[in-house]
């Protein structure tokens, strides 16, 4: 492997990686911080991408915007049906056990899928890029990388960053660390939990959605496509430890390495070795890497 396929394959693992982390970013924060096994965080990216798909030529013509607007778009109208799912379902899951959660949660995949099969359809669809990110980048005489995947990569440290000071440096994020250790507690204190919970609860829907919106352009929109990059993000949240984002960020940045690299070195395990990584890391630290944060 030469330093350009090998730089190459670097740049892939870490674009992976940031679109993982936007998904399981949000999954840690209902999971970790909430308490609630949602099964169905997968359904609210394949609703990112759907929306991008169907939403982007009506905000284009609206507002001259192309891919940018219709991302803004796609995020806003995701962290509403964020908020007013969790005030009409996940709200009154709070004290129940999780098998009452993971049945709700899968009925509401089921609910998802049918919506789209009904508003969308079963075809593959396509979301065109926009001018300004068809270009590619010379590495080497001969490789090339594309812009868009640069993009992706971008706007995932964008997002990092802005988490890590929110959850880190505000009041806001005090409020939820201090929601996720004791709920009961930070009640006491005047701060409405409730109301809270579904900011939260709507952050999370809206950074899955973002992912969906971001990803459409190059993997395609398609039914189920929400399905395996659930499994994958279940897996960066255990790794990183429930709850701790610095963590899913790590996490999702190994398995991102591990996968890519795996499916060029030995592709017909390609497909276990980031479950073995999780197995390794939990034989050592069964708490996942960090501690809630």
């Amino acid at each position: 492997m030469d330093i350009a396929v090998f730089l190459i394959q670097c740049l892939n693992a870490v674009q992976f990686g940031l679109l993982l982390f936007l998904v399981a970013s949000g999954l840690t924060l209902i999971f970790g911080i909430m308490g609630i096994i949602n099964l169905a965080h997968g359904s609210f990216y394949m609703a990112g991408a759907y929306m991008a798909f169907a939403l982007g030529p009506v905000v284009d013509r609206a507002t001259g915007g192309g891919l940018l607007a219709t991302v803004v778009a796609c995020v806003l109208l995701a962290a509403a049906l964020g908020y007013l799912l969790e005030l009409a379902f996940f709200s009154f899951l709070y004290r129940r056990d999780h098998l009452q959660q993971v049945l709700m949660t899968y009925g509401l995949i089921l609910v998802f899928e049918e919506m789209r099969a009904i508003l969308v359809g079963n075809d593959v669809h396509g979301v065109a890029l926009p001018a300004w990110l068809q270009g590619s980048v010379a590495l080497g005489e001969v490789m090339t990388y594309p812009v868009y995947r640069l993009f992706i990569s971008a706007v995932g440290i964008a997002v990092a960053l802005l988490l890590y000071l929110l959850i880190s440096r505000t009041r806001v994020g005090m409020m939820i660390r201090a929601g996720a250790s004791n709920r009961d507690m930070i009640a006491s204190l005047g701060v409405d939990i409730n109301r809270l919970y579904r900011l939260v609860f709507a952050g999370g829907v809206a950074l899955a959605a973002l992912a969906g919106a971001i990803a459409a352009p190059v993997s395609s929109v398609y039914p189920g496509m929400g399905n395996g990059v659930l499994i994958a993000c279940f897996v960066v949240v255990v790794i990183g430890g429930i709850g701790s984002i610095r963590g899913a960020f790590l996490a999702a940045m190994l398995v991102g390495f591990v996968d890519t690299f795996g499916q060029v070195f030995f592709p017909a395990a390609a497909g276990i070795l980031m479950y073995v990584l999780m197995a390794l890391i939990l034989l050592c630290k069964p708490e996942g890497l960090f501690k809630q944060s």
